[in-house]
Protein backbone atom coordinates (compact mmCIF):
# COMPACT_ATOMS: atom_id res chain seq x y z
CA UNK A 1 0.00 0.00 0.00
CA UNK A 2 1.52 3.33 -0.98
CA UNK A 3 1.27 6.70 0.76
CA UNK A 4 -1.38 8.00 -1.68
CA UNK A 5 -3.67 5.06 -0.87
CA UNK A 6 -3.20 5.71 2.85
CA UNK A 7 -4.00 9.41 2.37
CA UNK A 8 -7.15 8.48 0.40
CA UNK A 9 -8.25 6.10 3.17
CA UNK A 10 -7.63 8.82 5.76
CA UNK A 11 -9.73 11.31 3.76
CA UNK A 12 -12.58 8.82 3.39
CA UNK A 13 -12.40 7.85 7.07
CA UNK A 14 -12.42 11.50 8.15
CA UNK A 15 -15.56 12.19 6.10
CA UNK A 16 -17.39 9.06 7.26
CA UNK A 17 -19.43 8.29 10.36
CA UNK A 18 -17.03 5.49 11.34
CA UNK A 19 -15.24 5.96 14.64
CA UNK A 20 -12.64 3.21 14.20
CA UNK A 21 -10.95 1.61 11.20
CA UNK A 22 -8.45 -1.26 11.28
CA UNK A 23 -6.73 -2.57 8.12
CA UNK A 24 -4.25 -5.41 7.94
CA UNK A 25 -2.65 -6.40 4.67
CA UNK A 26 0.35 -8.72 4.96
CA UNK A 27 2.81 -7.04 7.31
CA UNK A 28 1.12 -3.64 6.83
CA UNK A 29 -1.22 -2.50 9.61
CA UNK A 30 -3.26 0.70 9.70
CA UNK A 31 -5.46 1.73 12.62
CA UNK A 32 -7.49 4.96 12.72
CA UNK A 33 -9.65 6.09 15.61
CA UNK A 34 -11.88 9.14 16.20
CA UNK A 35 -12.77 8.16 19.78
CA UNK A 36 -11.47 10.46 22.49
CA UNK A 37 -10.58 7.66 24.91
CA UNK A 38 -8.79 5.06 22.82
CA UNK A 39 -6.41 2.79 24.71
CA UNK A 40 -4.84 1.14 21.65
CA UNK A 41 -1.16 1.70 20.95
CA UNK A 42 0.36 1.32 17.49
CA UNK A 43 3.98 0.47 16.85
CA UNK A 44 5.62 1.26 13.53
CA UNK A 45 7.26 -1.70 11.82
CA UNK A 46 9.33 -1.58 8.65
CA UNK A 47 7.64 -2.76 5.47
CA UNK A 48 9.64 -4.47 2.75
CA UNK A 49 8.69 -3.58 -0.85
CA UNK A 50 9.87 -5.77 -3.70
CA UNK A 51 10.76 -3.99 -6.90
CA UNK A 52 10.95 -5.39 -10.42
CA UNK A 53 14.76 -5.64 -10.23
CA UNK A 54 14.59 -8.32 -7.47
CA UNK A 55 16.02 -5.91 -4.92
CA UNK A 56 14.19 -5.02 -1.77
CA UNK A 57 13.95 -1.64 -0.17
CA UNK A 58 12.81 -0.95 3.37
CA UNK A 59 10.19 1.72 3.87
CA UNK A 60 9.86 2.90 7.46
CA UNK A 61 6.30 3.56 8.55
CA UNK A 62 5.85 6.77 10.47
CA UNK A 63 4.72 6.29 14.06
CA UNK A 64 1.21 7.35 14.94
CA UNK A 65 1.20 10.32 17.31
CA UNK A 66 -1.86 11.11 19.35
CA UNK A 67 -2.91 14.75 19.44
CA UNK A 68 -4.77 14.23 22.70
CA UNK A 69 -3.06 13.94 26.07
CA UNK A 70 -3.33 10.59 27.78
CA UNK A 71 -6.28 10.50 30.11
CA UNK A 72 -5.90 9.20 33.61
CA UNK A 73 -7.77 5.96 34.13
CA UNK A 74 -11.11 6.47 35.78
CA UNK A 75 -11.29 5.25 39.34
CA UNK A 76 -14.28 2.96 39.17
CA UNK A 77 -15.92 1.21 42.02
CA UNK A 78 -15.41 -2.53 41.87
CA UNK A 79 -18.27 -3.32 44.20
CA UNK A 80 -21.43 -4.86 42.87
CA UNK A 81 -22.42 -6.82 39.79
CA UNK A 82 -21.83 -5.61 36.24
CA UNK A 83 -24.42 -5.74 33.50
CA UNK A 84 -22.44 -6.34 30.31
CA UNK A 85 -23.23 -6.04 26.61
CA UNK A 86 -23.83 -9.42 24.95
CA UNK A 87 -22.89 -7.98 21.54
CA UNK A 88 -21.11 -5.19 19.66
CA UNK A 89 -23.26 -2.20 18.69
CA UNK A 90 -24.57 1.23 19.59
CA UNK A 91 -26.01 1.55 23.09
CA UNK A 92 -29.16 3.57 23.74
CA UNK A 93 -29.84 4.45 27.38
CA UNK A 94 -33.33 5.77 26.60
CA UNK A 95 -36.16 4.23 24.53
CA UNK A 96 -36.45 7.33 22.30
CA UNK A 97 -34.63 10.67 22.08
CA UNK A 98 -37.54 12.49 23.75
CA UNK A 99 -38.03 9.88 26.51
CA UNK A 100 -36.41 9.51 29.92
CA UNK A 101 -33.48 7.12 30.46
CA UNK A 102 -34.32 3.49 31.17
CA UNK A 103 -32.26 3.56 34.38
CA UNK A 104 -30.07 6.13 36.14
CA UNK A 105 -27.75 6.02 39.13
CA UNK A 106 -29.79 5.34 42.26
CA UNK A 107 -32.67 3.59 40.44
CA UNK A 108 -33.84 0.19 41.65
CA UNK A 109 -33.68 -2.61 39.10
CA UNK A 110 -35.16 -6.10 39.07
CA UNK A 111 -33.68 -9.12 37.30
CA UNK A 112 -35.07 -9.25 33.74
CA UNK A 113 -35.96 -5.53 33.62
CA UNK A 114 -34.78 -3.63 30.49
CA UNK A 115 -31.89 -1.27 31.30
CA UNK A 116 -30.86 -0.23 27.76
CA UNK A 117 -30.93 -1.18 24.08
CA UNK A 118 -27.98 -2.21 21.91
CA UNK A 119 -28.47 -1.74 18.17
CA UNK A 120 -26.54 -4.21 16.05
CA UNK A 121 -27.04 -4.51 12.29
CA UNK A 122 -30.27 -2.48 12.42
CA UNK A 123 -31.75 -4.76 15.11
CA UNK A 124 -32.68 -3.33 18.50
CA UNK A 125 -31.70 -5.72 21.30
CA UNK A 126 -33.08 -5.10 24.78
CA UNK A 127 -30.47 -5.59 27.48
CA UNK A 128 -31.93 -6.73 30.78
CA UNK A 129 -30.68 -6.68 34.35
CA UNK A 130 -29.04 -9.89 35.50
CA UNK A 131 -29.52 -9.18 39.20
CA UNK A 132 -31.85 -7.31 41.59
CA UNK A 133 -30.38 -4.20 43.17
CA UNK A 134 -29.64 -0.51 42.77
CA UNK A 135 -27.76 1.08 39.85
CA UNK A 136 -24.54 2.55 41.29
CA UNK A 137 -22.79 3.46 38.03
CA UNK A 138 -23.67 3.96 34.37
CA UNK A 139 -20.43 2.98 32.64
CA UNK A 140 -21.27 4.09 29.07
CA UNK A 141 -22.60 7.19 27.34
CA UNK A 142 -25.83 7.24 25.34
CA UNK A 143 -25.28 6.42 21.65
CA UNK A 144 -21.71 5.24 22.17
CA UNK A 145 -20.31 2.11 20.56
CA UNK A 146 -19.94 -0.83 22.92
CA UNK A 147 -17.92 -4.01 22.54
CA UNK A 148 -18.84 -7.59 23.33
CA UNK A 149 -18.85 -8.19 27.09
CA UNK A 150 -18.19 -4.49 27.85
CA UNK A 151 -19.60 -3.42 31.23
CA UNK A 152 -22.63 -1.12 30.85
CA UNK A 153 -23.92 -0.71 34.43
CA UNK A 154 -22.78 -1.56 37.93
CA UNK A 155 -25.48 -2.79 40.29
CA UNK A 156 -25.27 -3.10 44.06
CA UNK A 157 -27.10 -6.25 45.03
CA UNK A 158 -29.95 -5.64 47.35
CA UNK A 159 -33.62 -5.75 47.98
Amino acid sequence: MDINEVKELLTQFDGSSLTEFDLREGSFELYMNKNSASQRTVQAQPEVEKTSGQTASVVEAEPVISARPAEAPRQASTEGEEITSPLVGVVYLQPAPDKAMFKSVGDKVKKGEVVCIVEAMKLMNEITATVDGTITEVLVENESIVEYNQPLFRVAKGE
